[in-house]
């Protein structure tokens, strides 16, 4: 296993690679840690770096609204300050930094860069606005994960924020740590034993199992516990449960209304949670301490607990509260939830992933939906590494990890020079085979485990190793066009997966008007032929010209023009759609755009090269 220490070395080799500026150090370092930490790219949320000669103390701020992430019911803001290496000297720059946020926000600060004051402007609106779901999140990101010192001065951040700004200030912590742990098939924490206390009733029954209930207090308790030892609380959740979760902050709105309205009946209402350890220590009191838990069912109960609680609890403010609270917090006290703990110990992994499987097998959590990722994406990740030579990264990080352990063993083989990320190469499957742009373009939920398109993408034929490999290619292709909002063209700002949609479509045609196979399974075989001779590029210039032409204003056909688009005069929208491409009273000017592009690429030059290096194969 690679250690923490070389992880780190190779995950910062991105960023120094090049003698960038600090400024552009602090950008890479910022993009790379959030891409890692929470999948966020440009195509998802929007991201602002301010790093910078008057930035307000604010290196990053990003926008994810509530749409991009499926069953998200409100808005987040995220002001991060990227303090790495050097940078960070413990608690006194946790709150220098946070001070200046603060002053920023309340406008006492002058000289702010005009890409910062347009910044704090929309925030000021959005706290302004915010309701109960929506959030503003201070993140501070670091090499290592903070100490339990630095975490307990980080709350303490928390409530200041909370009594200056309101209920939607939090705070949160990432480090290359917090990476490393979420990539480790060991123990969590990377390796180290963590032994977590948690106040429960329980009864044992035989050597391995216990069962019993656990006040809802006790397992918050318990989760910040937890949460001061790792400095991530995701790593709570077994690693197959924890690719459901989704976004960090997914909840259970019927588990949350019950802990704010009912607590009482809390115990009444729900399943229940099952927590696998290591071993279980007897303490006095009623107090067990777990080694190594995870929680393996119940991931929404005991986020939900945790989200009521955190706000309820943990808030700020020295006065008894009102009548109400004081009421809540009474009943709260009557508020358990059934718990069963299951002592893995040497069985580890195998008795693990069955107390998975079957405590989930009731929810919509399938046995199909665990295997598909555990086996199928494991044995096409082998497969594809050694038939592609291209490393095929199934979790991120492992990219990172793999290149320091090739620098380790540089006589060892293979020694890969390329990876791809299967979970971008099953979004751009479904955008350009399955032409669905829009929702590729949309949350990711839906293409995790679980997820209507990872489904529906799992259970088709089309999609397998050579599939993947295709979609790696026009992935490559993409990234000649530099699309994403940083992008100096407005047309390639949110038009990565409409390219992906519009070169399938040029090449399924062109093999229909051939009279040749154009299945999906053929189309990747095709893609791979082309790459081959030289000539996939030809379609990669063809569907660029086309989505610069959509997108200039006054041309005929333009997406300006589009009934879709006038209705809300929002590009994302428009481009989110379900209809784009497919309904005439949405976006016929696109349909006309690609009849004109299929016609004339038919008819060009390079088409009969084309034809020529498909026949000789």
């Amino acid at each position: 296993m690679i250690s923490l220490k070389d992880f780190e070395a190779q995950w910062l080799d991105e960023i120094e690679s090049g003698a960038p500026s600090s400024t552009r150090k602090g950008h890479r370092f910022v993009q790379k840690i959030l891409r890692d930490w929470l999948e966020l790219d440009d195509d998802i949320a929007e991201i602002i770096y301010c790093d910078g000669s008057g930035d307000g103390g604010i290196d990053a701020a990003v926008f994810i609204p509530h749409e991009a992430e499926e069953g998200s019911e409100g808005d987040t803001w995220m002001l991060v300050q990227s303090k790495y290496g050097s940078a960070f000297t413990g608690v006194d720059t946790l709150y220098a930094e946070a001070e200046k946020v603060f002053a920023t926000l309340e406008g006492q600060r002058d000289n702010l860069s005009s890409l910062s004051g347009d910044v704090v402007k929309r925030i000021r609106q959005f706290l302004s606005q915010a309701g109960e779901k929506d959030r503003l999140e201070y993140v501070v990101a670091t090499n290592h994960r903070l100490s339990h010192t630095e975490y307990d001065n980080l709350e303490a951040i928390r409530a200041v924020g909370q009594k200056k700004f309101g209920a939607a200030f939090h705070v949160a912590d990432v480090s290359i740590e917090t990476i490393y742990n979420k990539r480790s098939e060991g123990d969590a924490g990377g390796g180290n034993r963590l032994k977590v206390p948690l106040q429960t009733t329980i009864a044992s029954s035989g050597d391995i199992l216990y069962v019993g209930a656990t006040k809802l207090a006790d397992i918050f308790a318990f989760m910040q516990a937890y949460k001061k030892q790792t400095s991530d609380l995701d790593t709570l959740y077994d690693k197959n449960v924890r690719k459901f979760l989704g976004h960090r902050r997914k909840v259970n709105k019927g588990i949350e209304h019950t802990i704010e309205h009912y607590p009482e009946r809390f115990g009444l209402y729900n399943n229940g949670i099952t927590i696998v350890a290591e071993a279980v220590e007897q303490g006095v009191d009623g107090r067990i301490v777990l080694s190594n838990p995870y929680v393996v069912n119940g991931c929404q109960t005991t986020r939900s607990i945790h989200l009521v609680l955190q706000q309820k609890l943990n808030s700020g403010g020295k006065g008894n509260g009102s009548p109400v609270h004081q009421q809540w917090l009474k009943r709260l006290d009557d508020a358990v939830v059934v718990t069963k703990i299951v002592v893995v110990g040497n069985e580890g992994e195998e008795l693990l992933t069955e107390t998975t499987r079957y405590t989930n097998s009731q929810n919509v959590v399938s046995d199909k939906d665990f295997i598909s990722l555990e086996a199928s994406f494991r044995s096409w990740a082998s497969i594809f590494n050694a038939q592609y030579g291209v490393f095929l990264e199934i979790q991120r990080g492992a990219w990172d990890a793999r290149k320091a352990w090739q620098k380790q063993n540089p006589l060892a083989q293979p020694q890969y020079e390329a990876s791809a990320y299967a979970f971008d190469l099953l979004k751009i499957y479904v955008a350009g085979w399955l032409a669905e742009p829009g929702a590729a373009l949309g949350s990711n939920s839906p293409f995790a485990p679980g997820g209507v398109w990872f489904k529906k993408v799992s259970n088709s034929p089309g999609f397998g190793v050579e599939a993947m490999y295709a979609a790696y290619l026009l992935q490559r292709l993409a990234d000649r066009y530099n699309f994403g909002r940083a992008s100096e063209k407005q047309s390639r700002a949110l038009t990565r997966f409409l390219f992906y949609m519009v070169a399938i479509d040029l090449l399924r045609n062109f093999l229909l008007m051939q009279d040749m196979a154009h299945d999906s399974e053929e189309i990747s075989r095709v893609i791979a032929k082309l790459d081959k001779s030289g000539l996939l590029q030809e379609i990669g210039t063809t569907s660029i010209d086309l989505i610069d032409d959509y997108f200039r204003q006054g041309a005929e056909d333009s997406l300006f023009d589009e009934p879709g688009f006038r209705k809300t005069q929002e590009i994302r929208s428009f481009l989110m759609s379900e209809k784009l491409g497919r309904d005439d009273q949405h976006s016929p000017g696109l349909k006309a755009q690609l009849n004109y592009a299929r016609r004339d690429f038919r008819r060009s030059q390079v088409a009969e090269q084309i034809k020529e290096a498909l026949k000789a194969d």
